[in-house]
């Protein structure tokens, strides 16, 4: 297999994350006003939706999934969990001093917190069915054994 090849097989798994963080990042540069104005349209969506808060969770849920399938979903144990955790918080870091710079925003500390959750919440399940998975992988090779 040819280098190239072997860079692109490896290297493939992580494009999903980058359209995430891309994705995340152009969101989080639209104006205080031009959010203000989408808001009526999300709610008319989500009739109990006060605030964009529950995006975040959204979106950094995502964005550790995204983190899991660049890793390989084959190999989460609970250290790669929480790198994966790790990196989504570091990421919400960034946006939310990217947001200082974006007119009508502010850096907001529970946006953080809603980012750190969301992406833990991804980085349990992970976990949790890495290891379902595993254990039914084992359980079925000693029934045929």
């Amino acid at each position: 297999m040819s280098a190239f090849r072997t860079f692109i097989r490896r290297y493939w798994r992580w494009l999903p994350a980058l359209i995430c963080m891309a994705a995340i990042f152009i969101l989080s540069s639209r104006t205080g006003d031009e959010l203000d104005t989408v808001l009526p349209w999300a709610q008319m969506l989500f009739p109990g939706l006060e605030s964009f808060d529950p995006a975040h969770y959204v979106a950094y849920f995502a964005l550790a999934l995204c983190f899991a399938y660049g890793f390989g979903f084959r190999r989460m144990n609970g250290p790669r969990c929480a790198l994966i955790v790790l990196m989504s918080v570091a990421y919400g870091l960034t946006d939310e001093w990217h947001q200082t710079f974006v007119p009508k925003r502010t850096a907001d500390p529970s946006d953080l917190l809603h980012d750190a959750i969301g992406a833990a919440a991804a980085a349990a399940i992970v976990y949790i069915g890495y290891h379902w998975r595993a254990k039914r992988q084992k359980a079925d090779r000693q029934k045929r054994a």
